[in-house]
């Protein structure tokens, strides 16, 4: 199957997922888009679409974003170029209800998120798991590592690809670092994270909230709004509006 049959059929896959639902997927990609973009609670969603004259309520927009936020992600990954073979990993403390979990991140050397993943340990394990589960979702393997000091990463990566080179410094991951950053104003609007939807809102939050972020910081403002209008004509396509029919 061709590229375009491809696309063709998932766009048919999110349509079809729309049946059901009395609102419009305009008004259903749109939540789904504030509560992923912005640090915004469910609450202030609803009162941003009331605004608007759109009578929904905060809990429809909590299903809608736990029904199309990973579909919407999983498109958006889809579209994107295949990594670089230069991989940045970090970790950092989370709280979800309370309790102290780890969550570890993988970016390429362009910032683009790879994965991420809520575990409750730092050792060993958990970055083998990590690693594991970053090959088999990209389907690759990097040339090059590069971590922190924690010596677990050396460990695991001596064990899963031992042919891949390791770089440690705290110095050299900035870019991983920098990419925790959403996650945290995320967190704070959130005031928290509920531990059984961590993994799932976090996962869907790495693959939207990065693709209308592009480094606006290294290009010229008319660039800039140039990248953001194809950016939002993807963010159509994947949601199923672009196949919508057009109003008389």
């Amino acid at each position: 199957m061709t590229r375009e049959g491809v696309v063709r059929g998932q766009r048919a896959a999110v349509v079809q997922s729309y049946k059901g639902h009395r609102y419009p997927v305009e008004i259903i990609s749109h939540c789904v888009w504030l509560y992923h973009r912005f640090p915004l609670s469910l609450r202030e969603v609803e009162e941003l679409m009331l605004q608007r004259g759109v009578v929904v309520s905060y809990e429809t927009v909590r299903r809608w974003c736990a029904k199309f936020g990973q579909t919407y992600a999983n498109g958006l990954r889809r579209r994107r170029p295949r990594p670089g073979d230069k991989w940045h990993l970090d970790e950092v403390f989370i709280k979800t209800n309370g309790e102290q979990k780890y969550l570890w991140r993988a970016v390429d050397a362009d910032g683009n998120v790879l994965d991420v993943l809520v575990q409750c340990r730092r050792d060993t394990a958990a970055v083998r798991r990590f690693f594991r589960r970053l090959m088999k979702k990209t389907r690759t393997v990097p040339r090059m590592v590069v971590t922190d000091r924690l010596r677990s990463y050396g460990t695991a990566r001596r064990e899963v690809m031992p042919s891949v080179g390791h770089r440690q410094s705290k110095y050299l991951n900035n870019r991983a670092e920098n990419s925790h950053q959403p996650t945290r104003q995320r967190e704070r609007a959130m005031k928290g994270f509920r531990s059984v939807a961590a993994q799932r809102f976090l996962s869907a939050f790495s693959g939207i909230s990065p693709h209308f972020r592009p480094r606006r910081h290294l290009i010229p403002a008319s660039n800039y709004r140039a990248e953001m209008t194809v950016r939002f004509a993807i963010w159509e396509q994947i949601t199923g509006i672009a196949g919508q029919p057009t109003a008389p």
